[in-house]
């Protein structure tokens, strides 16, 4: 198998009730990319027939089964040029159910298809929910995934196409309401170290906004190419060794993976009110809904205990002063340094913690502060929450760095725990780099993860500006902090993430701390980045419930955490085939 070949999306603008005219364009498009040299051509998500559909009836004249007259002509296409092509349409089943499909066609014909599992406002209207999973398909230009737009607002998607080899995802939409490249599309190729080919219509139809932004994003989460508006390709090279490894920022992550942990993921605890759900029997109900201040401190920790605590006894000063800051994040080991760590371990508690309760009494705040924690001979990298009232909770990394193997033990439990700021998750780091962790903190009911990091890799990156218009206050403009992979982990669970990095450029830590909210697509944003110096940045957390029977406040309600199709998700907690 060759190892390099040229990929292709195609941005188009499909027409409602035209279809012909819709099938004889994209052909065009797709051959003129084949003729660019592309031996994998992505085309949008119904692309064939348009999207806005008001019920099954009106969207009756254009569905088609898989293979159809459709297929048909695109496989005299893919035949001609040798080449594969996946194209998005409404399907009939024998049974007359309607599904949103994506298909994969060959020079053989169709090789295999997707059915849209995680619908859209719009599907219910005139679709069923995909039933055929998440599937791989085996070419000789590599294994092909394929999913259409909601699916990839859920980590456990990609994961599991991930999970099964794929080297590219072929992610067909009618993206709309933000810039694109989308960093959900990013994050969903950096985070699984493989291909993201994406595929996204443009234009105005029934008055809804479509955001182009169709490109090709590289499994480090560079956009190697990209249209903005209009109809026409974009050509990238897709290098299959570089998915092969499943790396992100060097490590090895599916090899990291600690699936006998993610038995969580299969539940679906916000099916139900979860007012009600959170204290059933009883038993650990939410804590009050409140408005608090959530700071993360940027520092550049060093080999001195002393010098470190006087540091975050300033910084914490400083939010309370400035901010009045209900809980503040310091980073990954901001109390033991980076280096020659072991030497400084601490009990838990000990004399360090001890200090650190007197400081949190003395401000009246909660502070979460990473260090080595040293335990029966053990060393483990390790995150306490303290309050006014002491020592509330330590969590232990569960995902280590092969560099951290090197000193510390990995932990084995998750860590939530109820606070008057809210419930509050704990990660530290490298957890943050598999999307599993978020979402199992996000499924007890977390309001906030408190994330201290010590993080090098690249993580953001900015957006130029778009030329497609948006509806006010959609910002269309140039943004340096466009893609930020942990806003991502707070969008995608309907939380905060309070992330606090460690600022130390010559040492290759960027900082980029920020708070960021629960909701990606809401403008603007609630969130808080740390400018490139040690320091602080302050967000307002709003956990109040703002109704007495159903939580109407997205961060308690979790509307992307209730739409999860669990019962899709079992490969999740087995160790990967690679």
């Amino acid at each position: 198998m060759s190892r390099v070949h040229k990929v292709a999306t195609v941005q188009f603008e499909p027409t409602m009730f035209e279809k012909e005219r819709n099938i004889a364009r994209l052909i065009e498009l797709c051959e003129a990319a084949a003729l660019a040299g592309a031996r994998l051509i992505v085309t949008p998500e119904m692309g064939t027939t348009g999207y806005c559909w008001f019920d099954r009836a009106e969207v009756a004249p254009f569905v088609e089964t898989v293979p159809g007259p459709t297929t048909d002509r695109f496989t005299a296409l893919a035949r001609k040029h040798d080449c594969y092509i996946v194209i998005g349409m409404p399907e009939i089943d024998s049974d007359g159910i309607h599904f949103n499909c994506a298909v994969l066609i060959g020079p053989d014909g169709v090789v295999g298809r997707h059915r849209k599992s995680h619908p859209y406002i719009s599907e219910p209207k005139w679709a069923a929910a995909g039933d055929l999973g998440h599937q791989v398909f085996d070419t000789p230009i590599g294994r092909i995934a394929l999913l259409i737009c909601m699916d990839i607002h859920f980590v456990e998607t990609a994961r599991l196409v991930a999970l099964q080899g794929a080297n590219v995802i072929c992610h067909i939409s009618n993206w709309l309401a933000e810039r694109t490249p989308a960093p959900y599309w990013i994050s969903r190729a950096f985070e699984n170290g493989c291909y993201l080919i994406e595929s996204n219509r443009w234009g105005l139809e029934r008055s809804v906004q479509f955001s182009g932004g169709s490109c090709v994003i590289a499994p480090d989460g560079t956009v190697s190419a990209v249209i903005d508006g209009g109809d026409g390709f974009a050509v990238a090279d897709m290098d299959l060794e570089a998915t092969r490894a499943r790396r992100v920022g060097g490590e090895a992550v599916f090899v990291q993976r600690r699936p006998e942990l993610y038995a969580g993921l299969l539940s679906d605890t916000f099916s139900w009110n979860p007012r009600d759900f959170f204290k059933l029997y009883g038993h650990r109900p939410w804590p009050p809904g409140r408005i608090s201040q959530i700071t993360v401190a940027q520092m550049q920790p060093g080999g001195d205990v002393e010098v470190n605590l006087a540091s975050i006894a300033s910084l914490a000063r400083q939010a309370k002063l400035q901010s009045g800051s209900d809980l503040v994040v310091f980073p990954e080991l901001a109390v033991s340094g980076l280096v020659e760590t072991g030497a400084r371990a601490q009990p838990i508690p000990g004399p360090v913690t001890d200090r650190l309760c007197r400081l949190a009494a003395e401000l009246n705040m909660h502070i979460v502060v990473g260090l080595a924690e040293r335990d029966c001979g053990a060393i483990y990298n390790s995150a306490c929450l303290i309050g006014p009232e002491g020592l509330v909770a330590v969590y232990r990394k569960i995902h280590l760095t092969d560099a951290e193997r090197n000193w510390a033990s990995a932990g084995d439990a998750w860590v939530v725990a109820d606070t008057p700021v809210g419930r509050i998750g704990l990660l530290i780091g490298h957890d943050a780099s598999f999307p599993e962790a978020g979402r199992i903190l996000a499924l007890e009911g977390c309001d906030l993860i408190a994330c201290p990091a010590a993080v090098k890799e690249r993580f953001s990156s900015p957006h130029p500006g778009s030329l497609v218009p948006q509806d006010h206050p959609i910002p269309t403009g140039a943004d340096p902090y466009h893609w930020h992979h942990f806003r991502v982990r707070a969008g995608e669970n309907n939380l905060y993430f309070a992330f606090s990095n460690v600022f130390n450029p010559e040492e290759g830590y960027p900082g980029l701390s920020g708070v960021f909210g629960p909701d990606t697509f809401e403008f603007p944003r609630r969130e808080a980045i740390a400018p490139d110096v040690e320091g602080t940045a302050t967000a307002t957390m709003d956990t109040t419930n703002l109704d007495t029977v159903y939580p109407t406040n997205v961060v308690r309600r979790k509307d992307l955490v209730a739409m999860r199709m669990p019962h899709s998700y079992r490969a999740l907690i087995t160790k990967a085939a690679d």
